[in-house]
């Protein structure tokens, strides 16, 4: 492994510096919280839920290992969505406990965080394998066309564009995902490949809702990704696909005193604009009016 520094590094008292005994309070093993919502994602199908500020919500194994697909909004204004390429920058291309989830342009902010993660210590296997990959993004059925030359309805993208509707969302607002509980990496040739799920029942990623959040997640029809889903091998994977589980929880409020939700990143210029009257006195004074 290089062990060339990150590129973007936080400094102490930035929003990159995160309060860790304040996100450890909130895990369960630590606090008493109250169940306030469960879901089920169906096998082969996609689910949205809405999560409040403070609140923190848990991704769960409940019957077998299973992938899901990721993605996240703000409730009051969907153009501000999770953003894979960022978060992967400026935490790491696969995600676990105290890395946060970014928002995209103008408003980048953490909208996020993780606080809790059974395979926190899966580490990297011997072929270089991590879990909860933001490398990769959604299965969708264009590139099956293009990679099969036949039509199927059912992928990661199909499952949340269906998941979203209700909430006035349509295919565009669909964005690149978090894979959970999804095992990645690149081999020697730089290319991506998936491994079989490494999780299982009872294993779970818990996160803290920064801000007020509309949720979705697929859950993959590849199932655990131990069937190849395209090229000489590939079989229907129905067998190895299982349902995820969402709860919601609420922490006790004093836990969250000193909390307050990130604000819009605090950047005030003009991206090189030249406000009115700064250009009508450049051209005064060069005596063209």
């Amino acid at each position: 492994m290089s062990d060339v520094p990150a590129a973007y590094q936080a400094t102490k008292g930035s929003v990159l510096d995160v309060n860790k005994a304040f996100y450890d309070s909130l895990t369960q093993a630590n606090t008493e919280r109250e169940l306030v919502a469960t879901h089920t994602v169906p096998m082969r199908d996609g689910l949205a839920w809405t999560v409040p500020a403070g609140h923190v919500f848990r991704v769960k194994i409940t019957d077998g290992p299973q992938v899901g697909d990721f993605n996240m909004w703000s409730l009051h204004n969907p153009r501000e969505r999770m953003w894979a390429s960022r978060t992967r920058q400026l935490q790491r291309a696969h995600v676990s406990t105290y890395d946060r989830l970014w928002s995209t342009l103008p408003y980048l902010r953490p909208m996020a965080t993780i606080i809790d993660d059974t395979l926190a210590d899966y580490g990297v296997d011997e072929e270089g394998g991590r879990v909860h990959d933001l490398l990769g993004t959604r299965c969708d059925p264009y590139v099956n066309r293009l990679l099969t030359g036949e039509d199927f309805d059912f992928h990661c993208h199909s499952n949340l564009v269906r998941a979203v509707e209700p909430y006035g969302l349509t295919e565009l607002d669909v964005h690149d995902v978090l894979n959970i509980f999804q095992c990645t990496g690149l081999n020697s040739d730089d290319q991506y490949f998936m491994k079989a799920c490494p999780a299982d029942k009872g294993d779970y990623l818990e996160f803290f809702a920064e801000i007020d959040l509309l949720c979705a997640m697929s859950c993959c029809p590849g199932g655990d990704l131990s069937v190849d889903l395209w090229g000489e091998n590939a079989r229907d994977p129905l067998q190895t696909c299982n349902p995820l589980g969402v709860e919601v929880y609420r922490p006790k409020q004093e836990l969250l005193a000193n909390w307050r939700s990130p604000e819009y990143a605090p950047y005030k210029g003009r991206h090189g604009r030249r406000s009115p009257d700064v250009d009508w006195a450049a051209r005064k004074q060069q005596g063209c009016c």
